[in-house]
Protein backbone atom coordinates (compact mmCIF):
# COMPACT_ATOMS: atom_id res chain seq x y z
CA UNK A 1 0.00 0.00 0.00
CA UNK A 2 0.94 3.63 -0.30
CA UNK A 3 2.01 5.37 2.86
CA UNK A 4 -0.89 7.53 4.08
CA UNK A 5 -0.28 11.15 5.06
CA UNK A 6 -2.57 13.63 6.78
CA UNK A 7 -2.06 16.52 4.35
CA UNK A 8 -4.47 16.62 1.44
CA UNK A 9 -1.67 17.64 -0.94
CA UNK A 10 0.28 14.48 -0.07
CA UNK A 11 -2.73 12.29 -0.77
CA UNK A 12 -3.09 13.88 -4.21
CA UNK A 13 0.54 13.35 -5.11
CA UNK A 14 0.48 9.71 -4.01
CA UNK A 15 -2.79 9.01 -5.79
CA UNK A 16 -1.53 10.66 -8.98
CA UNK A 17 1.55 8.46 -9.04
CA UNK A 18 -0.37 5.33 -8.11
CA UNK A 19 -2.98 5.85 -10.82
CA UNK A 20 -0.31 6.53 -13.44
CA UNK A 21 1.47 3.29 -12.55
CA UNK A 22 -1.80 1.36 -12.73
CA UNK A 23 -2.70 3.02 -16.03
CA UNK A 24 0.60 2.86 -17.89
CA UNK A 25 2.89 0.43 -16.08
CA UNK A 26 3.72 -2.94 -17.63
CA UNK A 27 4.81 -5.94 -15.58
CA UNK A 28 7.58 -7.97 -17.24
CA UNK A 29 8.27 -11.58 -16.23
CA UNK A 30 6.18 -10.95 -13.10
CA UNK A 31 9.15 -9.18 -11.48
CA UNK A 32 9.99 -5.94 -13.31
CA UNK A 33 7.76 -2.86 -13.58
CA UNK A 34 8.20 -0.95 -16.82
CA UNK A 35 7.18 2.73 -16.64
CA UNK A 36 8.93 4.01 -19.76
CA UNK A 37 6.14 6.27 -20.91
CA UNK A 38 6.27 8.66 -17.96
CA UNK A 39 9.67 8.23 -16.29
CA UNK A 40 12.23 5.81 -17.72
CA UNK A 41 12.20 7.04 -21.33
CA UNK A 42 9.43 9.54 -21.96
CA UNK A 43 9.07 11.96 -19.04
CA UNK A 44 5.79 13.42 -17.82
CA UNK A 45 7.23 16.69 -16.55
CA UNK A 46 4.10 17.66 -14.65
CA UNK A 47 4.09 14.41 -12.69
CA UNK A 48 7.84 14.50 -12.08
CA UNK A 49 7.60 18.07 -10.80
CA UNK A 50 5.02 16.85 -8.27
CA UNK A 51 7.37 14.04 -7.31
CA UNK A 52 10.16 16.56 -6.73
CA UNK A 53 7.89 18.70 -4.57
CA UNK A 54 6.98 15.68 -2.47
CA UNK A 55 10.64 14.84 -1.88
CA UNK A 56 11.23 18.44 -0.82
CA UNK A 57 8.40 18.20 1.71
CA UNK A 58 9.57 14.90 3.12
CA UNK A 59 13.16 16.03 3.60
CA UNK A 60 12.46 19.58 4.74
CA UNK A 61 13.60 18.67 8.26
CA UNK A 62 17.21 17.94 7.22
CA UNK A 63 19.99 20.09 5.80
CA UNK A 64 20.98 19.09 2.26
CA UNK A 65 23.95 20.50 0.33
CA UNK A 66 23.79 18.37 -2.79
CA UNK A 67 21.71 15.70 -4.54
CA UNK A 68 23.36 12.55 -5.85
CA UNK A 69 21.72 10.18 -8.33
CA UNK A 70 22.67 7.72 -11.05
CA UNK A 71 22.18 7.88 -14.80
CA UNK A 72 19.87 7.91 -16.53
CA UNK A 73 16.37 7.80 -15.04
CA UNK A 74 17.33 9.31 -11.72
CA UNK A 75 18.44 12.57 -13.33
CA UNK A 76 14.99 13.96 -14.15
CA UNK A 77 13.69 13.17 -10.66
CA UNK A 78 16.78 14.69 -9.02
CA UNK A 79 16.35 17.83 -11.13
CA UNK A 80 12.71 18.21 -10.07
CA UNK A 81 13.68 17.73 -6.42
CA UNK A 82 16.48 20.26 -6.77
CA UNK A 83 14.11 22.90 -8.12
CA UNK A 84 11.68 22.27 -5.27
CA UNK A 85 14.52 22.54 -2.74
CA UNK A 86 15.88 25.84 -4.03
CA UNK A 87 18.14 24.78 -6.89
CA UNK A 88 20.53 22.46 -5.09
CA UNK A 89 23.53 21.21 -7.09
CA UNK A 90 23.15 17.73 -8.58
CA UNK A 91 25.81 15.19 -9.47
CA UNK A 92 25.05 11.86 -11.12
CA UNK A 93 27.08 8.68 -11.19
CA UNK A 94 28.04 7.38 -14.61
CA UNK A 95 27.56 3.70 -15.40
CA UNK A 96 30.04 3.40 -18.26
CA UNK A 97 33.59 4.57 -18.80
CA UNK A 98 34.16 7.13 -21.52
CA UNK A 99 36.58 9.88 -22.49
CA UNK A 100 34.64 12.06 -20.04
CA UNK A 101 35.54 9.93 -17.01
CA UNK A 102 39.26 10.64 -16.97
CA UNK A 103 40.87 11.81 -13.75
CA UNK A 104 40.35 10.77 -10.15
CA UNK A 105 37.03 9.03 -9.53
CA UNK A 106 35.05 7.63 -6.66
CA UNK A 107 33.82 4.18 -7.72
CA UNK A 108 31.44 1.45 -6.58
CA UNK A 109 30.58 -1.95 -8.04
CA UNK A 110 26.81 -2.33 -8.55
CA UNK A 111 24.78 -5.30 -9.73
CA UNK A 112 21.86 -4.35 -11.99
CA UNK A 113 18.69 -6.26 -11.18
CA UNK A 114 17.01 -5.45 -14.50
CA UNK A 115 20.06 -6.02 -16.75
CA UNK A 116 21.43 -8.89 -14.67
CA UNK A 117 25.00 -7.66 -14.88
CA UNK A 118 27.56 -5.81 -12.77
CA UNK A 119 28.86 -2.36 -13.63
CA UNK A 120 31.11 0.25 -12.03
CA UNK A 121 29.46 3.53 -11.03
CA UNK A 122 31.79 6.54 -11.02
CA UNK A 123 31.67 10.13 -9.82
CA UNK A 124 34.52 12.57 -10.31
CA UNK A 125 36.23 13.57 -7.08
CA UNK A 126 35.83 17.19 -8.21
CA UNK A 127 32.06 17.11 -7.65
CA UNK A 128 31.75 15.82 -4.08
CA UNK A 129 33.25 17.71 -1.16
CA UNK A 130 34.03 16.36 2.29
CA UNK A 131 31.58 17.43 4.96
CA UNK A 132 28.60 17.86 2.67
CA UNK A 133 25.15 16.48 3.50
CA UNK A 134 23.89 14.53 0.50
CA UNK A 135 20.41 13.41 -0.53
CA UNK A 136 20.39 10.32 -2.75
CA UNK A 137 17.56 10.11 -5.29
CA UNK A 138 16.68 7.14 -7.53
CA UNK A 139 13.71 5.92 -9.54
CA UNK A 140 13.41 2.35 -8.20
CA UNK A 141 14.31 0.44 -5.06
CA UNK A 142 14.40 -3.36 -5.41
CA UNK A 143 17.48 -5.15 -4.12
CA UNK A 144 19.01 -1.85 -3.02
CA UNK A 145 22.28 -2.42 -4.89
CA UNK A 146 22.32 0.96 -6.67
CA UNK A 147 21.47 2.91 -3.53
CA UNK A 148 24.09 1.03 -1.50
CA UNK A 149 26.67 1.77 -4.20
CA UNK A 150 25.84 5.47 -4.08
CA UNK A 151 26.08 5.55 -0.28
CA UNK A 152 29.52 3.95 -0.62
CA UNK A 153 30.62 6.69 -3.04
CA UNK A 154 29.27 9.37 -0.72
CA UNK A 155 31.21 7.85 2.18
CA UNK A 156 34.42 7.71 0.13
CA UNK A 157 34.07 11.46 -0.40
CA UNK A 158 33.77 12.12 3.33
CA UNK A 159 30.14 13.20 3.01
CA UNK A 160 27.08 12.12 4.99
CA UNK A 161 23.81 10.73 3.66
CA UNK A 162 20.87 12.90 4.71
CA UNK A 163 18.40 10.39 3.28
CA UNK A 164 17.42 8.31 0.28
CA UNK A 165 14.42 9.27 -1.86
CA UNK A 166 12.83 6.60 -4.06
CA UNK A 167 10.02 7.04 -6.57
CA UNK A 168 8.85 3.40 -6.68
CA UNK A 169 9.78 0.76 -4.11
CA UNK A 170 9.14 -2.95 -4.43
CA UNK A 171 8.59 -3.87 -0.80
CA UNK A 172 8.73 -7.61 -1.50
CA UNK A 173 12.46 -7.27 -2.18
CA UNK A 174 15.20 -6.59 0.34
CA UNK A 175 16.28 -3.06 -0.61
CA UNK A 176 14.66 -1.10 2.21
CA UNK A 177 15.77 -3.58 4.86
CA UNK A 178 19.33 -3.50 3.56
CA UNK A 179 19.46 0.30 3.66
CA UNK A 180 17.73 0.70 7.00
CA UNK A 181 19.98 -1.92 8.56
CA UNK A 182 22.87 0.35 7.56
CA UNK A 183 21.17 3.26 9.33
CA UNK A 184 19.86 5.15 6.31
CA UNK A 185 16.52 6.94 6.16
CA UNK A 186 14.43 5.81 3.15
CA UNK A 187 11.43 7.71 1.77
CA UNK A 188 9.47 6.03 -1.04
CA UNK A 189 6.58 7.71 -2.86
CA UNK A 190 4.95 4.50 -4.12
CA UNK A 191 5.35 1.11 -2.44
CA UNK A 192 4.40 -2.00 -4.39
CA UNK A 193 3.61 -5.04 -2.25
CA UNK A 194 3.53 -7.60 -5.07
CA UNK A 195 2.66 -8.29 -8.68
CA UNK A 196 -0.59 -10.18 -9.19
CA UNK A 197 -1.24 -12.28 -12.28
CA UNK A 198 -4.86 -11.77 -13.28
CA UNK A 199 -4.82 -14.14 -16.29
CA UNK A 200 -2.37 -16.16 -18.32
CA UNK A 201 -0.68 -14.59 -21.32
CA UNK A 202 1.05 -16.16 -24.30
CA UNK A 203 3.59 -13.32 -24.33
CA UNK A 204 7.05 -14.49 -23.34
CA UNK A 205 8.24 -11.14 -22.04
CA UNK A 206 5.69 -8.41 -21.38
CA UNK A 207 2.82 -9.81 -19.37
CA UNK A 208 -0.10 -7.43 -19.88
CA UNK A 209 -2.21 -9.60 -17.58
CA UNK A 210 -0.32 -8.85 -14.40
CA UNK A 211 -0.72 -5.78 -12.25
CA UNK A 212 1.06 -4.15 -9.31
CA UNK A 213 -0.68 -4.36 -5.91
CA UNK A 214 -0.03 -1.44 -3.56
Amino acid sequence: MFTIFHHREDMEVMEELKQRILQDGLVIDNRILKIDNFLNQQIDTNLINHVGQEFARRFKDVHIDRIVTIEASGIAVAYAASLAMGNLPIVFARKKKSLLTKGEQYTAKIYSYTKEEEYTATISKAYLHAGESVLIIDDFLASGAAAVGLTDIVAQAGCTVAGIGIVVEKTFQSGRRTLEDKGFRVESLARIARFEITSLSSSNKENHHARPIF
